[in-house]
């Protein structure tokens, strides 16, 4: 283990790039399995810095960050206990106990996982915990940490924002010396964050619903015609090449999953990343041929076209073009801020209002319901590289089927735009007509409506994706969302949203104000009761 702290040393000098760390944790780890049948190791009580007990939330399934988290910890003479992804609560804790850990370490990516988080704090006090507690993901950050998680236990809350801060903030926690000077620290930068939050005012002051109802994108329906989709219902894709898709790779956020900044090309002739880019770029590349050439993963894909129309603010979804029959209704947000210059948007206002004929679509896809199986695989080898490498191509192959399946829908299924010819990086800047928002993002953040996607392309029985209690996706190498044609239809943000709004909102999907309050929890203006 002498080695591979040497390794985490390194990296923690910056002298040493993340994926540099981890592929040289795979030779250690190697090595080590290798003489563990020959030579008796002595590990006593002690040996090494401490030991952390890690995992993924309840409802969440995204585990790369806390995967490179961990491996850069086990580099540093850590012993990681990782349990894997949607963990409860009292499953945490009790290894935290049985194992005698000295951190928690919590993670997760979706909005929801934030809720589920402040519930392991608040169970750590109610059960008297004393260790320490971190907390990392991608919708995780330090005012969220300072004003929801942190008051719900005063044993140590830490927020840690990417993997090369992991190793200092877990030395300092375990150092008797520096442990108290830390959270002492740490605690009052929190105390400043909150006040701060409590000061802060909005940029714009809000407004009632009825207001904002009033403020809507008002279209000219009178002189446009929704264009009529080559064909309705449900189809399936299921033989779309990796060597089709990788055409359509976004490799900007594959290097940010390696904590490797810069925009691709550009970073491939970067002065201080380059090389490393170069090298990552090119491992990806040997995995997509690889994967290609044995036909271990099989990117899936669904959509579906349908006649719909506007009713307020929700999308009302039909069985046929007589729009007689329901098949479901998609329910959204609306802007809830005073705007002088611009609408407040709601999706909604993108579909026709009944009398005029308009048509919406879904879709879900996934990179290879073998995700997990293949990463599985690398680990039983002790391969943390490529365990980490095969998820994250895989999420690049979803992204990828997405922008592939949209283009497919605007060119021939939908068809509102068959002389469209963009190459990749125009279709990553988004220079095409229509929008693919997808629930639990800016323009529609509740995450409860991929339920109704799931419905309508009956997805789970047709490609095998499934929603977890949080509504992750399942596979993580997942996306999912609605299609929408009308040329002035964009992404915006919803932002906060107040009570008159959220009142209305659990009616019309039949949730209680408590529920609703709960799935809208970053999106609040308000201190709900």
């Amino acid at each position: 283990m002498d080695g591979m702290n040497v390794v985490g040393d390194l990296f923690g000098a910056g002298k040493m790039f993340l994926p540099q760390v981890v592929k040289s944790a795979r030779v250690m780890k190697r090595a080590v399995a290798y003489l563990d049948p020959y030579i008796e190791l002595e590990k006593e009580e002690g040996s090494t810095n401490g030991k952390i007990v890690m995992a993924t939330v309840k409802g969440d399934v995204h585990d790369i960050g806390k995967n490179i988290v961990g491996v850069v910890l086990q580099c540093n003479n850590y012993e990681v206990i990782d349990l894997g992804v949607m963990v409860p609560a009292d499953k945490i804790l009790q290894t935290a106990i049985d194992e005698k850990a000295d951190i928690i370490g919590l993670s997760g990516l979706i909005t929801p996982s934030l809720d589920e988080m402040v519930h392991v704090a608040k169970e750590m006090k109610r059960r008297g915990f004393e260790l320490p507690l971190l907390i990392g993901g991608a919708t995780t950050s330090k005012a969220h940490t300072a004003v929801k998680i942190e008051p719900q236990y005063d044993k140590g809350v830490v927020y840690v924002s990417n993997a090369s801060r992991a190793v200092g903030v877990v030395s300092n926690l375990l150092s008797k010396e520096h442990k108290p000077g830390f959270l002492e620290k740490t605690q009052a930068e929190y105390v400043k964050v909150r006040e701060q939050q409590a000061r802060k005012k909005p940029r714009s002051k809000p407004v009632t619903i009825q207001r904002a109802r009033d403020n809507a994108a008002v279209l000219d329906w009178d002189n446009y015609t929704p264009p009529v989709p080559k064909k309705l219902g449900v189809i399936e894709f299921k033989n779309v090449s990796i060597a089709t898709l990788r055409k359509y790779i976004d490799w900007t956020p594959y290097f940010m999953t390696w904590s490797i900044a810069g925009k691709y090309p550009r970073i491939m002739t970067d002065e201080v990343v380059g090389e490393q880019a170069q090298s990552l770029f090119k491992d990806a590349n040997d995995m997509l041929d690889d994967l290609e050439k044995a036909g271990s993963l099989q990117p899936l894909g669904v959509i579906g076209l349908f006649p719909a129309n506007r009713v307020g603010d929700d999308i009302e979804i039909y069985t046929d073009e007589t729009r007689k029959e329901l098949l479901t209704t998609s329910c959204h947000l609306r802007q809830q801020t005073e705007k002088t210059d611009f609408a407040n948007y709601c999706l909604a206002d993108y579909i026709a209002p009944k009398g005029t004929p308009d048509y919406f679509g879904a879709f879900a896809v996934t990179g290879g319901l073998e995700e997990d199986d293949l990463a599985n695989a690398f680990d039983a080898q002790q391969d943390d590289y490529n365990k980490i490498m095969i998820k994250a191509v895989a999420d690049r192959l979803a992204e990828a089927f997405a922008e592939y399946l949209h283009e497919k829908v605007r060119k021939e299924y939908w068809g509102f735009a068959p002389d469209e010819n963009l190459a990749n990086d125009e279709l990553i800047r988004e220079n095409y007509q229509g929008i693919r928002p997808a629930p639990g993002y800016p323009a529609c953040p509740e995450h409860t409506e991929k339920k109704k996607i799931w419905q309508l392309l009956d997805t789970e029985k047709r490609i095998g994706m499934q929603l977890t209690s949080s509504y992750a996706m399942w596979p993580g190498a997942a996306v999912s969302g609605w299609y929408f044609s009308h040329p002035e239809a964009k992404y915006y943000a919803v932002a906060a949203v107040q009570r008159d709004q959220v009142e209305d909102y659990a009616k019309r999907t039949n949730m209680t104000l408590a529920e609703a309050e709960r799935w809208l929890s970053p999106n609040l203006g308000y201190d709900p009761e």
